[in-house]
């Protein structure tokens, strides 16, 4: 036992100690091109200062108060952008622990509050209270996947007071489940792979594999952060396999999984914005793991698709769905839906009517799309990383230089400078600090949702 124990010290302490030299590794980088960062924001701040007494100031015909929450989130600092450019008054909104948002300095915020977490008892309190006293008229909650069910559910306590942009409890439950999901899909004739809600292993081990035309792979249908990735096909190559599989995943009534056919193909993740089953606004872009780079493409059969599911939910809210292209029959099938806003809207960041998108009561005569001059996003900081750790592949660097050449930072405005340099260079090194006090470890840093990517964190 002594042992034992002798020997968890040490691997605890080798553990810290490698958080540590990895925290303070990534702050020198930050320090080092800190001064780069710092020339840029100062040229255009000068730049913005020296125009702005000849700028048209935007005015509303009737200016309306918005609170945007999710105030480290890239696609929070972009709706409030666009929102500021259409004449209204922004009102922006984070958790305490990130209370340090860059965004926060943002030229389009006219009042920055923190409030608590989102399953706390006094979360609806305080974003009741900032919706009275700041006389809010709209609520567009940017939220995480544990946060937009909190949302949902104080939707109803505040509709008295403001428009909320999100779905409601039920229709959340209905679209965060993926099984439920792709039922209420194939029900309005729509296309999604053949589905089966598992709550016991047993079922995958008893189920008939001899009749599937492709493979199927098996996902948790509450989030799970650390399997959400695998895509272990099945069946196994012995059935002893895939008992073994699927017998050390936490399968139960409480915890259901869902088993899906794999498709393989290009995927597609969409943002769309309803209002009364309306598609309002609309983008979509090919996908990847892990998403920073988004390009528009015109892809009228998903578009399609995504309009015949809000009008027969008539839906209200901000809905984010992923797609495949499958291979063998080039059919496009709904793989799920995310009821919350996508990183994909920092590509509306030259758009003039994504306010009316979001505040106009009627359908819009034409969905709101990316316009042709729109260049695809990124974020320099993880373009720069992808360069550093491929100087060895030619075609890699060659493909990070396009992507910086061909495309535009999603946080950097030239009109409103100063979040990119205090989301690099305030935000995420006052979090690598607070991380190198209590070390906890971090798979990577996340610039476009402003956090670092704890293991079991938030």
């Amino acid at each position: 036992m002594t042992h034992y124990l002798e020997n968890s010290g040490l691997t605890l302490i080798k553990s810290v100690m490698k958080t540590r030299f990895k925290t303070a590794a990534t702050l020198a980088l930050l320090l080092l091109v800190l001064p780069f960062n710092l020339t840029l924001t100062t040229i255009a701040l000068l730049r913005s200062i020296a125009v702005w007494p000849f700028k048209t100031k935007p005015v509303a015909d009737l200016p309306k108060t918005i609170l945007i929450s999710g105030g480290k989130m890239t696609k929070a600092l972009q709706l409030a952008r666009s929102f500021k450019q259409a004449g209204h008054r922004v009102i922006l909104v984070e958790t305490h622990k990130y209370w340090l948002t860059g965004h926060r300095y943002s030229w389009a915020i006219d009042r920055f509050y923190t409030i608590p977490k989102p399953d706390s008892l006094e979360y609806s309190q305080a974003l009741l209270a900032i919706v009275q006293n700041e006389n809010v008229d709209v609520y567009v909650p940017v939220c995480s996947p544990v946060s937009s069910y909190y949302d949902a559910k104080i939707r109803d306590e505040l509709s008295p007071y403001c428009s909320v942009m999100h779905v409601d409890v039920e229709t959340l439950e209905r679209l965060d489940d993926k099984y439920r999901f792709a039922m209420a899909a194939e029900s309005f004739g729509l296309r999604v792979p053949k589905s089966y809600l598992i709550t016991k292993a047993q079922q995958v081990i008893d189920f008939d594999f001899t009749e599937a035309d492709r493979p199927y792979i098996i996902k948790s249908i509450p989030y799970d952060s650390v399997r959400r990735l695998d895509l272990t096909k099945l069946p196994c190559e012995t059935p002893a396999q895939t008992a073994e599989f699927v017998n050390s995943l936490p399968i139960s009534d409480q915890t259901p999984w869902i088993m899906q056919e794999y498709i393989p193909g290009q995927e597609y993740c969409t943002h769309s914005t309803v209002r009364n089953g309306h598609l309002q606004l609309h983008c979509c872009c090919e996908s990847s793991a892990f998403q920073v780079n988004y390009e528009q493409v015109d892809r009228s059969d998903i578009k399609d698709w995504i309009t015949t599911f809000a009008k027969n939910l008539n839906l209200t809210g901000q809905v984010s769905f992923d797609f495949m292209e499958a291979d063998d029959d080039r059919q496009i099938y709904a793989i799920e839906c995310n009821p919350r806003t996508h990183s994909a809207i920092t590509m509306f960041y030259n758009h003039p009517d994504v306010a009316k998108a979001y505040l106009n009561g009627e359908p819009l005569l034409s969905t709101v799309e990316p316009l042709k001059s729109s260049r695809p996003t990124y974020w320099t900081y993880h373009e720069l990383w992808r360069l550093v750790t491929h100087l060895g592949s030619a075609s890699q660097t060659w493909k990070r230089l396009k992507i910086i050449a061909q495309g535009t930072d999603a946080i950097f405005d030239w009109d409103d400078p100063l979040p990119f340099l205090m989301v690099h260079h305030w935000q995420i090194p006052l979090l690598l600090i607070g991380n190198l006090r209590h070390p906890k470890p971090w798979i990577r840093i996340d610039f476009n949702i402003g956090k670092l990517v704890e293991i079991g964190g938030d």
